[in-house]
């Protein structure tokens, strides 16, 4: 644990008045996965290739399962502020467990579900996911690791959601 305390305070010593502001906002949005199931439920009713909203919305179904039902409570792992409560937290700071990290799981989620099927805005939505799960180590909110598991779970829920998705879609377009 101590490399990653190295890490977390690595990120405090790079602090300053435009990378916290910066930070802090851009963490909000994987805030509940709500930016997430807006841009999902947006998908699903603007674009025509009803698959892409289908996986992301089975991509983050899964994550919810995965990382807030299952992992967090199993294995109740504290959060790097409640260790080190000297530092000064730049958001309201979450009272459930740090892994793993939800923000990241759900952010790649649905960033890696969108890049299936579109690469220009998936790409874009990858490289939010990214600036989120950096955030939640530049606000001290979880370990390294805690976003590296986030961020493959999320990897893991998108990728299995497009298989699972592309075969529902091809087996429903069979029977007709």
């Amino acid at each position: 644990m101590a490399w990653e305390f190295d890490v977390l305070y690595w990120f405090q010593s790079i602090h300053g008045p435009i990378q916290d502001a910066f930070f802090s906002f851009i963490t909000h949005f994987g805030d509940a996965g709500l930016f997430w199931i807006v841009m999902t439920l947006l998908v699903l009713i603007f674009v025509k290739d009803k698959r892409v909203g289908a996986t992301a919305a089975l991509a983050l179904l899964l994550d919810l399962l995965i990382c807030n039902i299952c992992l967090k409570p199993m294995i109740a792992r504290d959060r790097p502020f409640w260790i080190d409560p000297t530092v000064v937290m730049l958001v309201t700071p979450p009272t459930d467990y740090s892994f793993p990290s939800g923000h990241s799981a759900a952010s790649f989620a649905a960033a890696v579900s969108f890049v299936q099927y579109n690469r220009k805005w998936g790409s874009a939505a990858i490289v939010l996911a990214t600036l989120i799960a950096i955030s939640r180590l530049y606000l001290f909110i979880h370990f390294p690791t805690d976003v590296l598991v986030g961020i493959l779970v999320g990897i893991i829920c998108g990728l299995l959601s497009g298989i699972i998705i592309r075969e529902a879609f091809r087996r429903f377009a069979k029977e007709k």
